[in-house]
């Protein structure tokens, strides 16, 4: 038979929930996110016109979230990183140059060097420098925010008439879907033991990055 007609799309599947309980009392580093885009037929240009601006942002965004949902994990945020990585430039990596946007393809299960390495020293330093209220000996944890990418949620497009969407007069949807690539990495072995991708609906990409954030920490408002 022809398998005519409309071609079926499987939903996302549900956002795993962070492993807060089997981190509670540790220390983990928060890596500042490196990659950030939006598909064009969102024309937000100018929205996201100031990419280094725009990754601040976002780390903002989800350290806040992190700190304020997720209280029983002593995280480590990038400018804690940054801070330890400047006070040893001979050995530290800067955390906003390593290749940690690679970890978004979900086919990888072990971190490959040279990101593992990087990744060790600083969990190292930032234990032995006492970062983030945490026991020396550096943190087992590091937590890789690896791609930020905003898509249409195929609500109207800004600047449409009602004349030209055919469901007009239903309630509008936002306009995008943050789509957040997130992982947990065990920086002794290099191996990731969570991934997930957050998802979350807005009319701008930070009230969007918000609702996904909020989607890794369920059962709170």
């Amino acid at each position: 038979m022809c398998g005519c007609g409309k071609q079926h799309v499987p939903a996302p599947a549900p956002t795993a929930p962070l492993p807060t309980a089997g981190l509670a009392g540790q220390q983990v580093g928060v890596l500042p996110l490196t990659l950030i885009a939006a598909e064009d037929s969102l024309h937000w240009e100018r929205v996201l016109a100031d990419r280094r601006e725009d990754l601040t942002r976002a780390d903002s965004v989800i350290g806040e979230l992190l700190t304020t949902r997720a209280p029983e994990v002593t995280w480590v945020l990038p400018d804690a990183l940054r801070r330890v990585a400047r006070r040893a430039p001979t050995i530290a990596p800067d955390p906003d140059r390593i290749g940690t946007a690679i970890l978004r393809g979900e086919g990888i299960a072990l971190v490959p060097d040279p990101l593992r390495s990087q990744l060790r020293t600083l969990a190292a330093l930032v234990g032995g420098s006492g970062g983030g209220g945490g026991g020396g000996g550096g943190g087992r944890y590091a937590l890789v925010p690896a791609a930020l990418v905003f898509r249409r949620t195929g609500g109207r497009a800004e600047g449409r008439s009602e004349q030209d969407n055919p469901t007009a007069g239903a309630p509008a949807r936002p306009p995008a879907t943050a789509e957040l690539s997130i992982v947990i990495v065990d920086v002794r072995t290099g191996r990731i033991g969570f991934r997930a991708v957050a998802r979350g609906d807005g009319d701008d990409p930070w009230s969007a990055l918000t609702r996904a954030m909020k989607s890794l920490t369920p059962g709170l408002p």
